[in-house]
């Protein structure tokens, strides 16, 4: 029986206070990554590019041919040295003419694998439709590769694409601008609020909602540096308690003091009680093993718990010990939390 994957988490998620910076819990409102996409061409490879059942690469081929004055129907075109693909980048903020960006080619037809292919130029295109970048390149595969390892159909070009046109954002003469908590909390806003004030004086920040603070800039002191001594600003944080459960993969991550209410479960074939009873390890009941700080009863399903002891790390390891599937224990954890026995937010991928 596969046993569940629990891991512990005791700094992230402790419950005390500890000590970051702004940068770490918010970022500049406007200040981002902006997707890149556009459709292009691989040439050059050893007959393991797309078939003739993808028609749109044989058109592709063929008005990619008009273009440097050579007129092919396509039905004359029968070659499998050509794959059409995807190429996608990412333009970094503040991203300037001339400068490289790393591009992502995958393949969009029955091409067996990508190796020793060289992408034609590709226009990079944004959400608007304007083209930002273009690129072109020898393909590396590295470890780019589809299920099994033997058919690679994505690659990458390091610095495959150039910049050609910039996204306009003047942070420089902007006189305030507006922070964005990578989590809502109406608590760290008021506090991100009080140390930003602490160090610029009043008038300095203001918590709009709770994931928004607006910053407003001292005279005589730049908006870059501004925004510089404002991100390295150190400020107590409390993080929130949180279980994460990958269904996919059997996976709990939790914090290891978090506590369950006394609760009676029932599941399938599983009725677990757990109380705040109490056991003494040095006289356990019949059927008692003791799973350190726990005891569990094999011939009544029953948990003991010490009172100081009921957390989820401790009975997921005593349902491991009774024999629960990772499933079992998941829909568990889930149905205690939806009982109200588990008070940390539980959040499935």
């Amino acid at each position: 029986m596969r046993a569940i994957r629990l891991i512990f988490i005791s700094l992230c998620m402790a419950v005390s206070l500890q000590a970051t910076t702004i940068k770490e819990l918010a970022s500049v409102v406007g200040v981002r990554d902006n997707q890149l996409i556009g459709y292009g061409l691989v040439v050059g490879l050893n007959g393991t590019g797309d078939g003739s059942s993808s028609e749109f690469t044989i058109q592709s081929l063929s008005n990619m041919l008009q273009t440097v004055n050579v007129k092919v129907d396509p039905d004359d075109i029968k070659s499998k040295n050509t794959a059409a693909v995807m190429v996608t980048a990412k333009l970094p903020p503040f991203a300037r003419q001339g400068d490289n960006l790393d591009v992502t080619v995958s393949s969009i037809g029955d091409a067996k694998n990508l190796i020793g292919g060289t992408l034609l130029l590709t226009a990079l295109k944004g959400v608007d439709g304007d083209i930002y970048a273009l690129a072109q390149g020898a393909l590396t595969l590295g470890g780019s590769t589809t299920k099994g390892g033997n058919h690679p159909t994505v690659a990458t070009i390091m610095s495959g694409a150039l910049v050609e046109k910039e996204v306009v954002y003047d942070i420089y003469n902007k006189p305030s601008a507006n922070l964005s908590l990578k989590n809502s909390s109406f608590q760290t806003a008021i506090d991100m609020q009080n140390a930003i004030i602490a160090k610029f004086g009043s008038g300095s920040a203001m918590a709009l909602d709770p994931r928004t603070v607006n910053i407003t800039k001292p005279e005589r002191v730049s908006m870059v540096e501004f925004l510089a001594s404002v991100l390295d600003i150190k400020m107590d944080y409390k993080a929130e308690e949180k279980i994460i459960i990958d269904e996919r993969t059997g996976t709990i991550i939790s914090g290891v003091n978090i506590k369950v209410e006394p609760v009676i479960i029932s599941h399938g074939a599983i009725t677990i009680q757990i109380d705040d009873s109490g056991f003494d390890p040095a006289a356990p009941s019949a059927g008692d093993v003791d799973v350190g700080n726990v005891a569990i009863n094999t011939n009544t399903n029953t948990i003991k718990i010490n009172e100081n002891d009921i957390t989820v790390a401790n009975i997921t390891r005593a349902l491991n010990k009774l024999g629960a599937t990772p499933k079992e224990i998941i829909a568990i954890i889930e149905n205690l939390k939806r009982a109200g026995a588990i008070h940390a937010g539980v959040e499935v991928i």
